[in-house]
């Protein structure tokens, strides 16, 4: 039963952070900074700001993760630096409620440091997976495929949730007390800061971490740790399937990351109306939850590699489709489809991951994986901005991510040809 309880605790703290991810990056903050921070800003100089910030906290995480990784293993404390970044993401979500309308460089600068502690954190939730799943074995209970699945799930619904209640919040204000939209945003902002710390407790405080080897402190761990971390990359060299999973995870999840983070730009540009947009990002997150579980089933009866093909293909069809994307009802149809397989994709490439790294080195090698995850996120939007620039065609610029998405499959076949776990 202790096993059972420890996955559960584990994938509750997707059901934490989700919201953050939801509500904040991909919903209210862009569309805040607009119309209440940068209301006197013009359109192109708020969104190039927005892009800036979201690049440098992707780029500072993309390099500090596998360092951050290399002192977790020696210093044995991933949970402690997981408990540490989050506090970060929460206080700097919470300090959004106190930036006065007009006050954009300190909504950015709290949305640096939320994404900061967001990502970061990650780092360490993800690589406490191997502990978990071991745990859950030795008590008999299910598959990696299926413990990586349920945290996803988790997310979708729970990031979901509070998505909803906050959306209802800004519609009809005065339902819940409040005297305006903007005021509703701002609590949503709080919101999520409280529903982040208190859904991260039953990991930090249920979870075993399996210490590995001689622990030392933090601050003895940071020169060993960027020498283990030079080390590692020669090491990971050694573990060719590894590597090349990696290279084939940054293109495919380049392109997932990107449609994630400008599928709401890519529908305001077609001049759909921003309740449209927020009631798609909203069926994404439901349908995603129940299509995320049947992923971990799909993974584990099927196969975990058949698995992330099966949502690549389709998303290679979502982009194509996208191109000829002209209603607010197919833009809906498209949010539908990627719910149906964007946690699926993600939780299958992690649980993947996680089987093919040496389980001694899960923090280290995670950083690298969510090292990849960053660069992505910096790639992705830059490939859509710059077509879109040089050809002025937004439906082409969706377009081009069939590159990521083609290489991507490439190169994850060429992977799974060096790997004897299937």
């Amino acid at each position: 039963m202790s096993g059972t309880r420890s996955r559960l605790y584990w994938a509750f703290y997707d059901w934490a952070n989700s919201a953050f991810a939801t509500t904040v990056i991909a919903g209210f903050f862009p569309l805040f900074l607009k119309q209440y921070w940068a209301a006197d800003v013009p359109a192109t100089q708020s969104t190039l700001y927005l892009g800036n910030t979201v690049a440098a906290a992707s780029i500072t995480v993309m390099f500090l993760a596998p360092v951050l990784g290399a002192i977790a293993d020696r210093s044995g404390g991933r949970k402690r630096y997981l408990g540490f970044f989050m506090l970060i993401g929460v206080l700097a979500t919470a300090s959004l409620y106190l930036v006065p309308q007009g006050g954009w460089p300190w909504a950015l600068l709290a949305y640096l440091f939320g994404v900061l502690g967001f990502f970061a954190a990650n780092v360490f939730y993800d690589s406490l997976i191997v502990d978990v799943a071991n745990e859950g074995k030795e008590n008999g209970g299910g598959s990696t495929d299926r413990l990586s699945a349920l945290g996803y799930a988790l997310g979708y619904l729970g990031g979901g949730i509070l998505f909803a209640v906050n959306v209802a919040m800004t519609l009809k204000p005065a339902l819940f007390g409040l005297e305006s939209a903007a005021q509703a945003v701002r609590i949503s902002f709080l919101s999520v800061a409280l529903w982040w710390l208190l859904f991260s407790l039953p990991l930090l405080l249920g979870v075993k971490e399996k210490r590995q080897g001689e622990q030392v402190s933090f601050f003895r761990a940071i020169r060993p740790g960027f020498r283990q971390l030079r080390d590692t990359f020669a090491e990971i060299r050694q573990y060719r399937a590894v590597f090349l999973f990696l290279i084939a995870y940054w293109l495919y999840i380049d392109g997932v990351d990107t449609i994630i983070h400008m599928a709401v730009d890519f529908g305001a540009a077609l001049g759909f109306s921003s309740e449209a947009l927020i009631t798609a990002l909203l069926l994404t997150q439901f349908v995603g939850f129940p299509a995320a579980i049947a992923f971990g089933y799909l993974g584990e009866r099927w196969g975990t590699v058949r698995g992330i093909f099966l949502a690549l293909l389709v998303y290679m069809g979502v982009t194509l489709w996208g191109y000829w994307l002209e209603a607010e009802w197919q833009f809906y149809v498209m949010a539908g489809i990627i719910g149906l397989v964007q946690g699926g994709v993600q939780s299958l490439s992690r649980a993947y991951y996680a089987r093919i790294i040496p389980a001694d080195k899960a923090a280290e090698f995670f950083g690298f994986y969510n090292m990849m995850g960053k660069f992505a996120a910096v790639l992705g939007p830059l490939l859509v901005a710059w077509t879109a620039g040089l050809t002025g065609d937004s439906r082409l610029a969706i377009l081009s991510l069939l590159i990521l998405f083609v290489s991507g499959a490439v190169m994850l076949v060429i992977a799974t040809r060096n790997s004897v776990t299937q």
